[in-house]
């Protein structure tokens, strides 16, 4: 118990206070602990290319019929303890990727999108039996990067040389309600870029140079 009396806890000299000074600041978001995700089962995503070279040539045949190719994935955020992680898709048992995928055609890009992430993300069976697709929010694009030829290569720019990119991919922000149900295999802490072969994760190394956008908020539950 203080002895000081509550008059006397007082300053006789009040802070002279300055206008407000928080103008353009991040957007803050909320990330929820791992534990309040159900994650269940889902087949074991299959590769879909038997090599690099069968992977480009699918995207020159795609480009041939349809055009530039356009691919969305989404950087899905939560923390564990008290540190941010993205979830990802472990792929044939060989790698991790984000969830999303090309889209086809005629797709709208957005709701293209929103049904790939359902394609991705839904535990099996689970909108066979009545649940409904997921209501994803769809947030900021992070990140897009061009392919300007049918190669591994992908850039944050088109080159000047360049006038018919063969794909453009975006990464964007995808706001997770506070608990929900889908099929994560993997989470990767922020900030490490690298696993422990050596070889870097491409597409997360990408997203680490977009963190900054944001300011971060955990809540417990």
């Amino acid at each position: 118990m203080s002895t000081i009396v509550p008059a006397a806890m007082k300053s006789g000299m009040p802070p002279i206070l300055p206008l407000d000074f928080n103008a353009s600041q991040p957007t803050t978001i909320r990330l929820y602990p791992l534990s309040n995700y159900t994650f269940g089962v889902k087949e074991t995503q299959p590769e879909e290319d038997p090599s690099v070279l069968a992977r480009l040539r699918r995207l020159e045949e795609h480009y041939t019929a349809h055009g530039m190719r356009r691919t969305c994935e989404g950087i899905l955020v939560c923390h564990e303890h008290n540190h941010p992680h993205i979830l990802m898709l472990q792929i044939a048992n060989a790698f991790f990727k984000l969830p999303g995928d090309y889209l086809r055609p005629e797709d709208d890009e957005i709701e293209g999108f929103k049904e790939r992430l359902d394609e991705r993300l839904a535990p099996v069976g689970s909108l066979g039996e009545g649940e409904k697709e997921g209501d994803w929010h769809v947030g900021d694009c992070l990140a897009q990067w061009w392919r300007p030829n049918f190669e591994t290569f992908m850039y944050p720019f088109i080159p000047p040389h360049v006038t018919r990119p063969k794909e453009c991919k975006k990464l964007y922000f995808i706001e997770l309600p506070k608990s929900s149900k889908c099929k994560i295999l993997f989470t990767y802490p922020f900030g490490r870029n690298y696993d422990r072969t050596g070889r870097k994760y491409d597409t997360v190394g990408r997203e680490g140079r977009t963190k900054r956008q944001f300011s971060r908020r955990k809540n417990s539950g």
